[in-house]
């Protein structure tokens, strides 16, 4: 196995299949140019690839070249779509925006037609296992069938769906939470908000940002018959947010906030709070781990967190 670096410096922060050359040619897309599709972006301009990003709003720069990144409008609602010279030559995509409000993905109500016309050799799709649904805390993998409860997860499959009966080189990703750099429990710790909330047996399932661009370098470098059509990014310790919370303190040195009990404030919670526990389920990363080979940079939470707050 070969390790090569996501960021650039040489620290094992992905890797690739022996003998499967790094991407270093070729133009990415970025559609959703938000907290994982920058990360993507910006660790591909660094190797010299020509990236184009969109956003719903005027965008860092207003269309100019930034470091080997470009920007451009996508907004669909504002009748906003990139022109066709802009996306020209393209043979990556990595999709990371979510259902619009009526449940259509609007990437493919917008661009599908676009798309097919260019030399695409790679398309990435980011969705969630949510699409798994309530599990009572079991297991789940690439094989188990998807039953989602909520209707952001019932859209999110019927987008999945709608993206594998066009006629693309697509990959499927499920991604659990998403952490990384600014996305951890440090700043409301350190703000006196974090909420220590205790539910019996929940657990939450996460992936540090950085092992997502990895995974997805990885995949990019395997030869295209070995690429599963699906594929979970999560690390290997599904854990109560209570433990979570905890180390995130300890790393602080910092008091942890009183214990609540989740069935005492259930009821004040927010409908979005509510839906995010009223799942559980353990994702399994196997495939890519063992399967596909690819080495986690943060096989927990504790490697991530540390390394978030700088502590190697």
């Amino acid at each position: 196995m070969v390790t090569a670096s996501v960021n650039g410096s040489g620290n094992g922060s992905g890797n690739t299949e022996e003998g499967a050359p790094p991407l270093r040619e070729g133009r990415l897309l970025v559609l959703g140019g938000g907290y994982t599709g920058q990360r993507f972006g910006r660790t591909l301009a660094g190797r010299g690839l020509a990236v184009t990003l969109t956003h719903r709003e005027p965008s860092p720069g207003n269309g100019d070249d930034q470091g080997g990144e470009r920007w451009v409008r996508f907004d669909p609602a504002a009748g906003v779509v990139p022109p066709a010279e802009v996306l020209a030559g393209t043979t990556h995509v990595l999709v990371t925006i979510p259902p619009d409000g009526s449940g259509a993905d609007p990437v493919l109500t917008h661009l599908a037609g676009l798309l097919k016309t260019l030399p695409l050799t790679w398309v990435g799709y980011l969705s969630t296992t949510g699409v798994y649904g309530d599990r009572g805390g079991g297991w789940v993998d690439e094989a188990t069938p998807e039953a989602p409860g909520l209707e952001r997860s019932r859209a999110r499959l019927a987008c999945e769906m709608a993206w594998r009966r066009q006629d693309l080189p697509l990959q499927v990703f499920r991604l659990p939470a998403i952490y990384g750099p600014d996305r951890t429990p440090f700043r409301d710790l350190r703000q006196g908000t974090a909420r220590l909330i205790h539910k019996p047996g929940q657990v939450f399932c996460r992936i540090h940002v950085d092992d997502i661009v990895g995974a997805l370098l990885h995949c990019i470098g395997l030869p295209p018959q070995r690429r599963p059509p699906t594929l979970i990014l999560a690390d290997e310790a599904p854990s109560p947010s209570s433990e979570t919370l905890g180390y995130a303190a300890h790393l602080l040195g910092c008091k942890l906030p009183e214990v609540q009990s989740w069935g005492a404030i259930e009821t004040a919670m927010s409908p979005m709070a509510r839906s995010f526990w009223s799942e559980n389920r353990r994702v399994s990363s196997l495939l890519l781990r063992e399967g596909l080979g690819y080495r986690l940079r943060f096989p927990t939470y504790r490697e991530g967190y540390k390394d978030c707050l700088g502590l190697g």
